[in-house]
């Protein structure tokens, strides 16, 4: 009789139980009893949570130059429909597994004192803050920000998606999906195909690299869009955002900081209701050497709307 010890895995749709198949012999499968969820720093990591790997720095552009070159082969000569000459590599939009265009609106179920209002001053509950953080983050001064015209360190790509509001997603083109905010005003630009950050000045929604998540190893093939993928899924239904080259700013509207050596990972996983409505969670992760003792984890739902008619937009406020 062969004994497999196996740990159960949490994916979206709920826990996946694997297979194993055997000749002339009894298997006997033994969940591993202590799978609590991995804890989350924030709040609302409620759908979908999954472990998130956050690579160093150093080795990640040796790592993916491997990555394409060992997978070079099999996309080049992927072959086409009933094995005649190879397919054509697909555009970012013809791989995505699932349609994320359109109208959202948050739902706000959590954090109403910091989310629905200016939280007062120095209130940074769940916000892993250094020393050097909360001393920074005390100094807050919005005349001090309207005067220099900074309305908008609230509103960049680490706290703008927890803001309120509306969001309309589209297709810049086929290999870059945008995101426009109601509230600020922002524009976000996620881009496909890329693995480096390009020559351009800092901003406040920074430079965004996307992919499409890959299935999980046997099921399926992966493409160009799911090569530097950090998460593996049964049914791939989500997009992953790396964000760096950012303008120092807020993680909140009254004043904790990020500095411009700030990472920011983001997971946008969508889903339908049993009544067809269709939501998706964005799980943000933040980290910071300078201002954040450890990582800022949160999660945000979103409702898709059936038109546009309630975007609104509406300017940065420094308060």
């Amino acid at each position: 009789m062969r004994v497999t010890m196996l740990t159960a895995v949490r994916y979206s749709n709920g826990w996946r139980r694997p297979t194993y198949k055997s000749r002339g012999e009894t298997t006997v499968t033994i969940w591993e009893a202590k799978c609590p969820r991995p804890p989350v720093l924030g709040t609302g990591a409620s759908r979908g949570a999954r472990k998130v790997a956050t690579p160093t720095a150093a080795g990640f552009a040796g790592l993916a130059a491997a990555l394409v070159l060992a997978a070079a082969p099999a996309l080049a000569q992927r072959p086409g429909p009933g094995g005649g000459p190879p397919a054509e590599p697909q555009t970012a939009r013809e791989a995505a597994p699932v349609d994320l265009t359109g109208t959202w609106v948050s739902v706000v179920s959590e954090d109403w004192r910091w989310r629905m209002v200016t939280p007062a001053r120095g209130d940074f509950a769940s916000i892993p803050l250094n020393a050097e953080g909360r001393r920074v983050g005390l100094e807050w001064d919005p005349d001090a920000d309207e005067a220099a015209g900074l309305e908008c360190k609230a509103f960049g790509a680490p706290a703008v998606m927890r803001i309120p509001g509306r969001v309309r997603i589209s297709w810049q083109d086929d290999e870059t999906l945008m995101i426009e905010t109601d509230q600020g005003m922002q524009t976000r630009l996620l881009r496909f195909g890329v693995s480096t950050v390009a020559d351009e000045p800092r901003s406040r929604q920074g430079y965004s690299v996307a992919n499409w998540e890959r299935p999980a190893q046997g099921i399926g093939q992966p493409d160009a869009f799911t090569l530097f993928s950090g998460r593996v899924g049964q049914q791939p239904r989500a997009l992953e955002v790396t964000t760096t080259n950012l303008l120092p700013g807020y993680l909140r509207r009254n004043g904790p900081p990020h500095s411009e050596d700030v990472l920011l990972e983001e997971y946008f996983d969508h889903h339908v209701q049993p009544n067809g409505d269709e939501w998706f969670t964005v799980t943000t992760v933040v980290t910071d050497p300078i201002y954040l003792s450890g990582a800022f984890i949160t999660s945000t739902d979103f409702r898709k709307e059936a038109n546009d008619d309630g975007f609104d937009p509406v300017a940065c406020s420094a308060r």
